[in-house]
C-alpha cells in the first residue's frame, strides 16, 4: 500500500503497511502514564495557585456547580482564597460527576439520572452536610454504581473509533466533518493503541482518569510527533464521534430521577437542577428540588425566562419553601493545569464562583422581582443544608 501523505514531524513513524506503527512503544507507554497520572508537576501547581485574575470587590462566593476532577481539594481551596481575598459570605461545594466529594462542611455531586416520564437523561446537583454524607451508604452506593456505568462510555467510544472497518458512527462523523480516509485511518490506528494501553493498565489507572477526555488528551500528546493541523482535524472528528456515541448510550440504566431524589432527601440533601433548558420537560415534572440553575457558561440564553419561571412557581407554592435560583460556573479544574497552548479557551476562562449573570442588569431586574440576591441565597440554602 502506498504510504499516506500526512504531515509528520518524523517520517520514520510511517513504519507499517497501513502507514502507522501498530506496536506500542516506550513513548506510548510513557505518554499514557503521564496523561493518567494524578500527580501535579511544580509548573502545574504554580498555574493553579497563581490565578490570572483576582476579584477584590467580590465579597460573596456562591459555587455549587464545579468539578475538582483530579486536583487536590486543599490546593483548590487555596486558589479560591487567592481569587477572592475579601470574601465574607461563601458557600462552596464541589460537584464532581458521579462522585461525592467535600470541602469544609459540605459534600456534593453532579449525578446522572433517567426521567422515564419524558425519556431523557437528566442531571441533578446534590449537596449535603458532610457528616450526613459519611453515613449515607445507600446514596453513596447509587452514585458509585452510576459512576461505573457512565465510565463504560469510554470503551464504547474507543470501540467506535478503533474498528478495523469504520462503523456507522465513525463513518457518519467522517461525513459530517469532511474527514478523508487518511484521517480516519490515522484516528483508528491510534485509538487502537490507546485501547490496548487501557486494557494493559486497567487495574493501575486511577478510575477517574478513565473517561472520554482521555482520548482527546492522548491525541493532543501526538502533537509531539505530528503537525498541529493534523491533530486539529483529528480532534474535530473525535468530538463528532463522541457526540454520536453519547446519543446512542442507553440512559435507561441510570437510576430513575425520582428514586435518586427520594434517596437524597431521606439523607437531608439539597437538590438543584443544573442547566434545565437542555431538557425542558423537567420544568414541568414538579420534582422535589430546592431550585434551578438559571445561568451557566454553556446555558445563558434563557436566564431571564428561567428566573421568571421560578418567580411564577413561587407565587403558587402556598406555604411550601420557595424555589431558589442558582448560577453555576461549571468550572472544570483540570483545564487550569493543562499546558497553556493546549487549553480550551472557553473552559479555561471559567473560575469557581464567577457567574456573570449576577451582574447583568436585565437579569438583576428579574432577580429583584423574586427577592433574590447572591448573599441571601447563600444564607438560605446553607440553612436548609444545615437544618
Amino acid at each position: 500500500m502506498e504510504q499516506l501523505d500526512l504531515p509528520l514531524k518524523d517520517r520514520r513513524l510511517l513504519a507499517s503497511p497501513a502507514g502507522f506503527d501498530s506496536e506500542i512503544t516506550d513513548w506510548d507507554r510513557h505518554t499514557y502514564e503521564r496523561i493518567t497520572s494524578t500527580e501535579l508537576t511544580p509548573a502545574q501547581v504554580e498555574w493553579l495557585l497563581k490565578p490570572a485574575e483576582i476579584h477584590l470587590r467580590q465579597e460573596e462566593v456562591l459555587a455549587i456547580h464545579w468539578h475538582p476532577e483530579f486536583l487536590p481539594l486543599d490546593l483548590i481551596a487555596r486558589r479560591i482564597e487567592a481569587v477572592y481575598p475579601n470574601a465574607r459570605e461563601t458557600l462552596i461545594i464541589p460537584t464532581q460527576h458521579n462522585a461525592l466529594m467535600s470541602i469544609g462542611d459540605h459534600a456534593g455531586v453532579e449525578v446522572d439520572c433517567f426521567s422515564r416520564s419524558f425519556n431523557r437523561k437528566v442531571q441533578l446537583l446534590l449537596h449535603i452536610k458532610k457528616e450526613r454524607a459519611d453515613k449515607a451508604q445507600r446514596l453513596r452506593s447509587m452514585i458509585d454504581q452510576t459512576f461505573r456505568y457512565r465510565s463504560s462510555q469510554l470503551i464504547q467510544l474507543l470501540g467506535a473509533l478503533s474498528q478495523r472497518s469504520p462503523g456507522e458512527t465513525l463513518s457518519s462523523a467522517a461525513h459530517q466533518t469532511g474527514a478523508d480516509r487518511q484521517l480516519v485511518d490515522f484516528v483508528r490506528a491510534h485509538s487502537r493503541k490507546l485501547l490496548r494501553l487501557i486494557e494493559e493498565r486497567w487495574k493501575t489507572t486511577p478510575p477517574f482518569m478513565l473517561r472520554n477526555k482521555l482520548v482527546v488528551s492522548y491525541f493532543n500528546e501526538l502533537r509531539r510527533l505530528y503537525e498541529d493541523r493534523l491533530i486539529d482535524r483529528a480532534v474535530i472528528l473525535l468530538a463528532e464521534v463522541k457526540k454520536g456515541v453519547k446519543e446512542k448510550f442507553p440512559p435507561s440504566h441510570f437510576f430513575e430521577t425520582r428514586e435518586m431524589i427520594e434517596e437524597a432527601r431521606s439523607c437531608g440533601a439539597g437538590i438543584v437542577i443544573p442547566h434545565p433548558e437542555q431538557f425542558w420537560p423537567i420544568l414541568l415534572a414538579d420534582y422535589d428540588v430546592d431550585g434551578y440553575e438559571v445561568w451557566n457558561p454553556q446555558s445563558r440564553q434563557y436566564t431571564e425566562f428561567l428566573v421568571d419561571f421560578v418567580n411564577r412557581q413561587n407565587g403558587q407554592r402556598r406555604g411550601r419553601e420557595r424555589l431558589l435560583v442558582f448560577m453555576g460556573d461549571d468550572t472544570h479544574m483540570s483545564e487550569k493545569v493543562i499546558e497553556p497552548k493546549l487549553r480550551d479557551p472557553a473552559k479555561a476562562s471559567r473560575e469557581i464562583g464567577r457567574q456573570a449573570g449576577w451582574e447583568d442588569e436585565s437579569v438583576m431586574e428579574a432577580l429583584r422581582a423574586g427577592g433574590f440576591n447572591r448573599a441571601a441565597i447563600i444564607r438560605e440554602y446553607r440553612d436548609r443544608l444545615d437544618g
